[in-house]
């Protein structure tokens, strides 16, 4: 799986003008399953994304996880993120799992996320959604398992 990660202060995802997840202090994950991925990648995924330090401490170093903070995940489907750029100027997204699996893989990452105790809000798979967000920092960092 890949994730797009984007520590935020604020963020939002709207569908057909209606928020239908919205967090404070944390995380936007933006999230694409992968042809091959198996939920071993999305537990993996969500341990490693609980427990990242990227959060200031006291001293202002990112020393802190989002468990530590307390914070909020707003998880995202973005197939986009399967894109492959290395020929021609179209994007190709055939890396990307299939919409059923996609689905189902996005669903059970959400899942994890929350059952690690953090407090998770989700997009709309396949919906074309607007995402608002105020990145913190900024920081902003890819992971792929």
């Amino acid at each position: 799986m890949r994730a797009l990660i984007q520590r935020v202060t604020e963020a939002s995802v709207t569908v057909d003008g209606k928020v239908i997840g919205e967090i404070g202090t944390g995380l936007l994950v933006l999230v694409c399953a992968m042809q091959g991925d198996t939920t071993a990648n999305a537990d993996t995924l969500a341990a490693k994304i609980s427990k990242l330090r990227i959060f200031q401490d006291e001293a202002g170093k990112m020393n802190r996880s989002l468990l530590d903070i307390g914070g909020a995940a707003l998880v995202v489907s973005q197939f986009t993120l399967a894109a492959d750029t290395s020929r021609g100027n179209r994007p190709g997204f055939s890396t990307a799992a299939k919409p059923d699996e996609g689905r189902k893989l996005y669903e059970y990452f959400a899942d994890q996320i929350a059952g690690l105790g953090i407090s998770t809000e989700t997009g709309e798979f396949g919906a074309d959604m607007a995402v608002r967000l105020l990145n913190d920092g900024p920081v902003t960092i890819w992971m792929e398992f």
